[in-house]
């Protein structure tokens, strides 16, 4: 399997698809870089290079015990530029992989990405604070780490109803897909899976928003009950007040595979533009 080494070693899991302008596409929490099969086979299929892959601690990526915080994802996704030579990528970011965008602008620049899509992202900012009345109580998160810490396999087979929407009038999920997303939470690491919680819940992103000095795409649902769109999408596109904006009526949070073919077109419209 193809593999290259992170600044401090661990091993990054990735697939290189196709040939054209390359996109990069980064997944979410609690999943891996196979919860882009739709969309990476369609756009390589459409003339692009398509690259994926798994997170540190996710996957068939290393898992170390440490380093799961968002200047550690981006320098990680910084080596996978650098070790494909990936120039004028358009990096997309499912979730909390909207994150790793944010920060890997931030802190790296756009001397090798040419476009950036926040797809049902975390950012700019998901938890309540003091100055910032709108995120999700901190309460959330701590159930959620208490009950990953008590029954993992059970927490993340429940979270993946809501997850995918499972039980909406306009929408039924199969069993298989639900399977399909616990088969790839579950080869994570606990102890990533439990600091990601934090990390993706924790981290401002409102200082990285400054960053997206390039075209940006936007897209969530707004069925979304993991990711409030209010808290993320609503506010990421008041914040690029340029970025090109849509939302997915009835969508929940996997809308990669809900609303795959309405994903599939926007994603191939803004890359190829």
């Amino acid at each position: 399997m193809p593999f290259i080494d992170a600044r401090d070693g661990t091993p990054i899991y990735y697939k290189d698809w196709g040939s054209g302008p390359p996109i990069v596409l980064i997944h979410g929490w609690p999943l891996n870089a196979d919860m882009w099969e739709y969309q990476a086979s369609y756009l390589a299929s459409q003339g692009f290079r398509v690259v994926s892959y798994d997170r540190r601690g996710f996957g068939r990526s290393g898992q170390p015990w440490g380093g799961y915080h968002y200047d550690t994802f981006a320098d990680d996704l910084r080596a996978v530029l650098d070790a494909l030579d990936l120039r004028n990528a358009t990096l997309a970011g499912f979730s909390m992989g909207g994150g790793e965008v944010a920060r890997y602008l931030s802190r790296h620049g756009t001397d090798r990405v040419a476009k950036a899509a926040l797809i049902a992202a975390v950012t700019p900012f998901l938890l309540k604070t003091p100055d910032h009345e709108d995120g999700v109580e901190r309460g959330v998160f701590d159930d959620i780490v208490d009950a990953l810490s008590e029954d993992r396999p059970h927490f993340l087979a429940n979270f993946g109803k809501s997850f995918f929407g499972a039980g909406l009038l306009n929408f039924t999920v199969t069993t298989e897909i639900l399977q399909w997303a616990l088969t790839m939470a579950l080869q994570a690491s606990p102890k990533a899976t439990i600091d990601c919680v934090r990390a993706f819940s924790e981290t401002d992103f409102r200082p990285d928003m400054a960053a997206f000095r390039l075209p940006t795409l936007i897209i969530h649902g707004d069925a979304d009950v993991t990711v409030p769109i209010d808290t993320t999408g609503r506010a990421a596109a008041r914040m690029i007040p340029d970025a090109e904006y849509r939302e997915y009526p009835g969508a929940p949070h996997a809308l990669f595979f809900t609303h795959k073919n309405d994903l599939n077109a926007d994603l191939m419209t803004f890359a190829g533009a």
